[in-house]
């Protein structure tokens, strides 16, 4: 049986066709890789205008919430400010009554109205006054500025004001400045009087 004889290395070997293995890729398939990265660019560009798209809506809308607490703010005020209005109209009334030389009756009565109108005012906003005078000392709400001893009321309870408190809703607006009754007793005497405290 015979062998074939083996192709010599000088023997010329059968021509490669274009796009082979290891060749050069051929002109359909630069064309398909071509055509795809057109469009993944144009993907690219599409998302970055929806990117841009979407960063643009999201600075308006914090304009327009700024532009639209501001507008809230301003509302208020003037809402606020037009409220009082009535109470400086009271006030002019009242200052004019007593220029005109009124009897002292007619004044107080305008005061009172300038008053009842505050009052009105505030309790439009939120804000009652608390009621302090014979009401136990509580110092969430009092602020203790004296003590005096009272026959009439028990130890630690209020029975004076030096000032009005008031508390918008359940909240505290300002506490009310008061006076304290404290016990009386023969040593509360000795010391409120000059040199009571030697007899200790």
């Amino acid at each position: 049986m015979h062998k074939q004889p083996k192709p010599t290395e000088h023997e010329p070997r059968e021509a490669e066709t274009p796009g082979a293995a290891g060749g050069a890729p051929a002109g359909g398939e630069i064309e398909r890789l071509a055509a795809a990265l057109a469009e993944k660019d144009q993907e690219l560009a599409e998302l970055k205008d929806k990117y841009l798209r979407v960063l643009a809506d999201a600075e308006n809308a914090r304009k327009r919430i700024r532009q639209q607490s501001e507008d809230s703010v301003r509302i208020q005020r003037e809402n606020f400010l037009r409220d009082l209005l009535p109470v400086a109209d009271n006030l002019e009334r009242a200052v004019e009554a007593a220029r005109g030389g009124g009897d002292s009756q007619s004044i107080v009565a305008g005061i009172e109205m300038v008053l009842r109108s505050v009052l009105d005012f505030l309790k439009g906003h939120g804000v009652t006054q608390i009621n302090a005078v014979g009401q136990p000392f509580d110092p969430q709400m009092h602020e203790a500025v004296d003590q005096a001893a009272s026959a009439a009321h028990p130890p630690n309870t209020v029975i004076s004001e030096h000032h009005r408190g008031y508390q918008i809703g359940d909240r505290m607006l300002r506490p009310a400045r008061v006076t304290v009754a404290r016990r009386i007793d023969g040593g509360a005497e000795r010391n409120d009087s000059p040199g009571g405290g030697e007899g200790r």
